[in-house]
């Protein structure tokens, strides 16, 4: 057995990069992570200094760019450093730290969209009700449960991982997380890989049914509507955002479930899960955040205002 504090080998990006290489590599990265954080600190500050949008709707969004801002932190900084320092090593106790944002940016990503969707559903569908139903205090519970759901659920599923002693160092994916984790370990872990899918099915699945659901209904309402203008808005709403919600549901799915399948081409795997750290981050404050009316004439309004005050 090998002891925790041993260094992790985190799978290569590539062949090695000459000296000309890696500073374009760094660079690329750097601009796109700053870009990410740049985008999901504006849509944070615009719905926190605004009191117009502090409604149900908003205070829900808030969570999103939190969220990505973990994720991207989790996942960008070490790769830079890596990048740079042309050593793709980590230490194991470093490594479970990374698995275990990644997993919460994951199991978060999902299940605040759900809830945005629900909240979307009750506002089209059941417009009367909607003040009760999304009031102050139930609004606080369901944000509260979203995260004491999804954090409770990973810090057990990583907490199983330290049981074990790991006999291995070497991760076969670009970043650590469980499932790559859990590969270290040459004892049973059939408690892990039952865990694993049993959380899994309860983050996939349930959201993709109450979203899958939500939306349906708030299709039939807008066909059903006479207002062609509120339908149309409605349904390209809709659309975009399922797109970006299935988009993140297959990415994610296949790259966890991929570990279970021999067969599953390894680097198949590791584009899939690259793909889930880097363009949900980019493409929910814009589709999400900048797109929405509200915030998007609030960042707009407080730009011009700096040029003007430049001036």
């Amino acid at each position: 057995h090998i002891n925790m504090v041993d260094v992790i080998h985190v799978f290569p990006l590539g062949k090695e990069k000459s000296p000309s290489g890696v500073y374009p590599a760094f660079l690329f990265g750097t601009l796109t992570y700053c870009f990410i954080v740049f985008c999901n600190v504006t849509v944070l500050s615009t719905i926190a200094l605004d009191r117009k949008l502090h409604k149900p709707m908003f205070i829900l969004l808030f969570n999103m760019p939190i969220n990505d801002l973990i994720g991207a932190t989790a996942f960008f900084p070490p790769l830079l450093v890596s990048i740079l320092a042309q050593n793709r090593s980590i230490s194991y106790p470093a490594c479970y730290l990374q698995a275990l944002l990644i997993h919460l940016y994951g199991a978060g990503s999902l299940t605040i969209l759900t809830g945005m969707a629900y909240d979307r559903y009750i506002a089209i569908c059941c417009p009367l009700r909607y003040n009760s139903i999304m009031s102050s205090n139930n609004l606080m519970k369901i944000i509260i449960f979203m995260w004491l759901l999804v954090i409770t659920l990973i810090v057990v599923l990583l907490a199983l991982v330290t049981r074990f002693k790991i006999c291995r160092t070497t991760i076969v994916d670009i970043y650590c997380n469980n499932p790559s984790l859990v590969r270290l370990i040459c004892d049973d872990t059939r408690i892990n890989n039952y865990y694993g899918l049993l959380i899994t099915a309860v983050f996939q699945g349930v959201s993709l049914i109450v979203v899958i659901f939500t939306y349906i209904q708030i299709l039939l309402s807008c066909v059903l509507n006479k207002s062609s203008d509120a339908r149309s808005k409605a349904i390209q709403t809709c659309g975009t955002h399922l797109v970006v919600f299935l988009f993140l549901e297959f990415n994610a799915c296949f790259s966890l479930l991929a570990h279970r399948f021999e067969q599953a081409a390894p680097s198949l795997r590791r584009a899939f899960g690259v793909s889930v750290m880097v363009f949900p981050p980019i493409l929910n404050p814009l589709i999400y955040g900048l797109k929405t009316k509200e915030i998007r004439q609030n960042v707009l309004g407080f730009y011009k205002r700096k040029v003007s005050s430049v001036k």
